[in-house]
C-alpha cells in the first residue's frame, strides 16, 4: 500500500467510523473503485484504533466519571448504583455478543464477508432497518433511563455491525430508537458502547499488520492518524446534527450507493 492509499483510506475510515453508511463497507469499496487491493479485515480493525482515540479523547470526562463509579460500586445491587456506574456494567454487557459473534465467525469476518455484493445488498437492506427505527422510535428517553434489557438488545445490534454495510452506529443507533431513546442520546451511547469493542478487534489484529500479505507498518500508522483526526470532526459534527435531524440523509446516501456496489460488482467494473 502507497502512502496516498494510506491518506485516502485513513479518511474514509475517520469520517465514515460514526457516520451510520459502514466504515468497513467503505474501506472495501474506496480501494475497488480506485483499483487497489483489498487492505484486508486486519488493516481496517487496526486503523479503527485511530477512531477509538477520537472517541477516548472527545468522550474523556464520560468515560473517567464511567469508570471510576463503576470501580467504586461494584458491589452495589444495579437499584442503588449510580447512573455512571450502571453504563458501565451495561458497556461491558453490550460488548459480549459482539465478541462472542466476533470470535465464533472469525474466519468468514476476515474473508467471505468481504463480498462487494454482500456490502451492497446490507447498505440497502439495512437502511430499511434504520428508516423503520427513525420513524417509529418514540425519542423521548434520555441516556439516563437506559436499563439492563436496553444494553442487551443495542448489544446485539452493535453483534451486526460484523457484517461490512451494515455500520456499527446505525445499527446501535437504530437500537436504541426502537428502544425509545432520542437520536443525541442513541448516538452517545452507540459511541461509548464502542469502545472497548473496537480496541479489543484492533489489539487482537495488530499481530497481522507488517506480516507477509499485509499492510505495512508505515502506511497502517499514517492512516491510523488520519483516522484519529477526520474521526473526531465527525463525532464532534453527528452529535450536532442529530439534536435537531433525522437519519434520512444518510439514508439517501446509503440506498443509492448500494445499488451502485451492486451494479458494478455485477458488470465486472469493480472486483
Amino acid at each position: 500500500m502507497s502512502v496516498l492509499e494510506a491518506i485516502v483510506l485513513g479518511l474514509v475510515q475517520g469520517l465514515t467510523e460514526f457516520l451510520p453508511i459502514s466504515s468497513s463497507g467503505h474501506l472495501r469499496i474506496v480501494p475497488a473503485l480506485f483499483g487497489w487491493e483489498d487492505p484486508g479485515a486486519a488493516f481496517t480493525a487496526v486503523i479503527q484504533l485511530g477512531t477509538m482515540a477520537a472517541v477516548l479523547l472527545y468522550f474523556r470526562r464520560d468515560l473517567w466519571s464511567i469508570a471510576t463509579a463503576w470501580l467504586r460500586e461494584l458491589r452495589l445491587p444495579f437499584r442503588r448504583r449510580s447512573h455512571e456506574a450502571n453504563l458501565g456494567w451495561l458497556i461491558v454487557l453490550g460488548t459480549v455478543p459482539i465478541c462472542v459473534f466476533g470470535f465464533v465467525f472469525s474466519d468468514q469476518i476476515e474473508e467471505g464477508a468481504r463480498s462487494l455484493y454482500l456490502i451492497g445488498s446490507m447498505l440497502i437492506a439495512f437502511s430499511l432497518v434504520m428508516l423503520v427505527a427513525d420513524r417509529i422510535g418514540r425519542r423521548d428517553r434520555p441516556i439516563a433511563d437506559i436499563t439492563a434489557r436496553d444494553g442487551i438488545f443495542i448489544g446485539f445490534a452493535q453483534a451486526l455491525a460484523l457484517i461490512p454495510g451494515v455500520s456499527r452506529s446505525g445499527a446501535t443507533i437504530s437500537a436504541g430508537l426502537l428502544r425509545g431513546f432520542d437520536r443525541a442520546a442513541a448516538a452517545r451511547y452507540s459511541f461509548l458502547l464502542s469502545v472497548p469493542a473496537v480496541v479489543l478487534s484492533g489489539l487482537f489484529e495488530l499481530r497481522h499488520i507488517g506480516g507477509e500479505g499485509s499492510v505495512g507498518v508505515v502506511p497502517t500508522v499514517v492512516a491510523t492518524l488520519l483516522a484519529f483526526a477526520s474521526g473526531y470532526a465527525a463525532i464532534a459534527w453527528l452529535l450536532r446534527y442529530l439534536a435537531t435531524n433525522s437519519l434520512t440523509i444518510f439514508i439517501a446516501y446509503r440506498i443509492p450507493l448500494g445499488i451502485a456496489v451492486l451494479v458494478l460488482a455485477a458488470t465486472g467494473t469493480i472486483s
